[in-house]
């Protein structure tokens, strides 16, 4: 089972465009769709571990059972036909209370004037030269994104960005980051986070929203989650206001000049990378620059910054094939007709909601987290 984790360790005897450091995509592309494992590159796939199961060791005629699964209360099954979780309020709060028991505090940060960027000026998007992701400024936008379990140790595991939406509460991230065997029941976005300080707040889900299709197959083309969320232990506001936000952008052509930027999971600065977000398949984009490890997952992919407010269009986000990539390559579900239909069903006002299948109170179907990556 994959999850929001990266691999960097670098595998033996892979081949690497020579100008550029990078496989080429021709290398990685067939008439029938992507053949690259990340195994036949220069790195092994990012930011994918095996979940903690059942190893069965058989003797002779005795099987000996050297580990079992147990169910996590963290995990719950959602809607699966839906796509969708309800999260409870309870969950939120005592997820950002265990994020703000460890290292972490809430400290304001300088002010967003704007929403979000018209889009009207964009910045021209050279490459970074060198090829790689370094260290970069915060930006209010974008944050890391928690998912505290009860060992009272807090760590962000995931990135994920605000996106424009009628109501001013919907954050995007990877499928992978928010269900994975079961929709995490706490989960604690904190954007702009810099130095063990959440400058605009901890927000926790209302409501996650997946394409059915990668809860029944881990469809990596439809790898992208959105949230809705509200502030931790706080009535009212809206993130959107708070922060700025992202703008998404549908069926944007492939070969153009973007930005992608991502949280480390050791490490509470983003680091970010310009290039180019090519076609890696009708279904997926391709990002070549190393140096985007584990936590990383998720991170915005964006075209046209807007100078004034450093926000752009928002065309991807790290996930998809190989569970996002390896140590040289990154990856996204292209933002097609699926993904805005899937934006579409996230912004719906929601409804009043029963119990559903897979609340805490009806969990069944529950499987266990993956181990963190020591």
């Amino acid at each position: 089972m994959a999850t929001s984790e990266r691999g960097t360790a670098p595998a033996d005897g892979a081949g690497a465009d020579q100008d550029a450091g990078m496989p080429s995509a021709a290398d990685c592309l067939s008439p029938d769709g992507p053949t690259c494992t990340g195994r036949g590159r220069a790195g092994v796939p990012l930011r994918a571990t095996l979940a903690l199961g059942v190893l069965t060791v058989v003797v002779g005629s005795t099987a000996l059972a050297l580990g079992s699964p147990s169910r996590d209360p963290l995990l719950a099954a959602g809607d699966t036909a839906t796509g969708s979780y309800l999260a409870t309020r309870a969950d939120g709060d005592q997820a950002a209370a265990a994020v703000l028991a460890g290292p972490y505090q809430e400290r304001p940060g300088p002010p967003v004037t704007a929403r979000y960027g018209g889009g009207t000026a964009a910045a021209p998007l050279s490459a970074s030269r060198p090829l790689q992701a370094a260290p970069a400024p915060p930006s209010p936008a974008v944050g890391a994104l928690f998912s505290p379990a009860d060992d009272g140790e807090p760590f962000h595991h995931c990135t994920a960005s605000v996106v424009h939406a009628p109501a001013g509460d919907l954050v995007v991230t990877a499928a992978h980051c928010v269900h994975d065997g079961g929709f995490r029941t706490r989960l604690v976005f904190a954007p702009g986070l810099h130095d063990g300080s959440a400058p605009y707040g901890l927000w926790v889900p209302t409501r996650i929203q997946v394409d059915p299709r990668w809860i029944s197959d881990r469809d990596p083309d439809h790898d992208v989650a959105f949230l809705r969320v509200r502030q931790a232990g706080r009535a009212g506001g809206r993130i959107e206001d708070v922060t700025g936000a992202e703008r998404i952008r549908f069926d944007a052509p492939a070969g153009r000049p973007a930005q992608l930027t991502g949280y480390p999971e050791d490490q509470d600065t983003p680091v970010s990378c310009r290039h180019t977000a090519d076609a890696q398949s009708p279904t997926q984009l391709r990002f070549a620059c190393p140096g985007f490890p584990n936590g990383t997952s998720g991170g915005p992919m964006l075209t046209d910054l807007d100078p004034a407010t450093g926000t752009g269009s928002l065309i991807g986000v790290i996930g998809g094939l190989d569970g996002g990539g390896d140590d040289l390559v990154s990856y996204s579900s292209r933002f097609g007709k699926d993904i805005a239909a899937l934006y579409r069903r996230a912004i719906r006002k929601p409804g009043p909601g029963a119990a559903q299948p897979g609340s805490r109170a009806a969990a069944s179907d529950l499987r266990p987290r993956a181990a963190p990556r020591p």
